[in-house]
């Protein structure tokens, strides 16, 4: 990987940028270190809100603006909220570049929140979080993943309660947006066809008249130890079942996490780090345990896991679409018989070599494009530090397949899980 430069401007804005030359693109992401973890009772869905409300125009940009900008340059924006991280970004030809930061500057220090707007995006959202209600298997996982947690605050999805969503006031966005929404709790991040001390440079010049703000205090809660089997079980209308296992994670920078990863990669196929273009390249699943248990043994049309990396101790998630015509129980039998054998017998050294093989090659897709090398930047910034996606080889090169069954036997177990079930009823 080309040297990143890192900078940190005197307000506190850490500014990283790598030069990619292949194309004339330029890809600007402003990541915060704010996401759902960070909301108190009350207030869930505060952050997901606030990052709706940041694309509604600015002191300087008139809302029907917004989008436009990077348009006109015949380039791309988006943003997202997750657990520990909120971000927006744009890649544009690497002409629009000051046009880019000039937008990113103007939403960390400038919103509006008009109360209108305010009102009018609450309709947006809860309309957002009962379309997902009505999707029993994102249902399931919001239930699931309430159920594991009783003290830390990833508790909450992302979106929020819907009590919180009704009675959440203006000024409750407005506050969160201007404690955390500051330079010191902020990164800017550009990778392409550009040099680096005239984005320094550049950076400098739209953000560094910003007051630095008081960076807000971080998460302190520690989940207990969970200490016997969670069971949740959903009976809605639908047409298919659905069955969901989490067990307790250990956070990205343990030095189980990677162990944990390859034991997935055996279970379910070797999955990337990059939330968000992971889904763009399909896992290879078709020799993968669960998969042929599963699957090809006519019990599941789907079956996936996920491990993503976290700031604080998350999950680890296994997750079955049951096939027309079975039922939940032989599902549960089959994943739990196949999490018990890879307890019990660990992994084969094919195995070993094929998924440190699929592992390195995911590797590579998550960094395909300027927009994708960006993101996995501040991501693991949000996170730890950006250094830490320049080590993901050498993590796993030291993972041995002794280290692969012990963290099985450590976090899979019956104590440290919650299944759930979603049963489909018929009207």
């Amino acid at each position: 990987m080309p040297d990143v430069r890192e900078t940190t401007l005197d307000n506190g804005l850490k500014v990283l940028v790598q030069e990619v030359h292949t194309a004339p693109l330029a890809s600007v992401w402003c990541w915060y270190r704010v996401g759902s973890k960070d909301e108190a009772p009350g207030v869930t869905g505060v952050s997901h809100w606030v990052e709706h409300m940041n694309f509604k125009g600015t002191r300087n940009i008139p809302r029907d603006q917004v989008k436009g900008i990077i348009e006109k340059f015949g380039g791309s924006w988006n943003g997202y909220t997750w657990i520990d991280q909120t971000t927006y970004l744009e890649t544009a030809s690497k002409d629009a570049l000051d046009r880019m930061l000039f937008i990113e500057a103007e939403r960390m220090d400038g919103c509006l929140y008009d109360p209108a707007d305010c009102e009018s995006e609450r309709t947006v959202i809860i309309s957002e979080l009962q379309g997902g209600e009505n999707d029993p298997e994102q249902l399931l996982d919001t239930e699931v993943t309430a159920a594991a947690f009783k003290v830390h605050p990833y508790h909450h999805p992302t979106i929020g309660w819907l009590s919180d969503l009704q009675t959440m006031t203006r000024d409750d966005l407005y506050g969160h947006y201007r404690r955390f929404y500051i330079p010191s709790n902020a990164t800017i991040v550009v990778v392409g066809d550009v040099d680096s001390d005239d984005v320094v440079k550049r950076v400098a010049a739209h953000f560094g008249g910003i007051a630095a703000g008081t960076r807000p205090p971080r998460v302190r809660q520690i989940e207990p130890e969970q200490q016997a089997e969670r069971r949740v079980v959903l009976r809605k209308e639908g047409t298919t079942a659905y069955w969901k296992a989490a067990f307790h994670a250990p956070a990205f920078a343990d030095p189980a996490f990677f162990p944990l990863l390859v034991a997935d990669a055996v279970l379910n196929g070797a999955a990337g780090l990059n939330i968000w273009s992971g889904g763009s390249v399909s896992r290879p699943q078709r020799s993968a345990r669960l998969y042929r248990a599963l699957v090809d043994g006519g019990l599941a049309s789907s079956v996936s896991g996920g491990l993503m990396p976290t700031e604080h101790p998350y999950l680890y998630g296994l997750s079955v679409s049951v096939a027309e015509g079975q039922s939940l129980g032989p599902v549960e039998q089959v994943v739990l018989t196949e999490v018990a054998r890879l307890q019990r017998d660990g992994i084969t050294p094919a195995e070993f070599a094929k998924v440190n093989a699929q592992l390195r090659a995911r590797f590579v897709y998550d960094n395909d494009s300027v927009t994708d090398i960006a993101h996995q930047l501040g991501f693991f910034e949000t996170i730890g530090s950006w250094r830490a996606c320049h080590d993901l080889g050498s993590r796993l090169d030291a993972v041995t397949p002794e280290a692969v069954q012990a963290a099985a036997v450590k976090y899979l177990t019956p104590e440290n899980r919650t299944i759930g079930w979603f049963e489909p009823v018929t009207q």
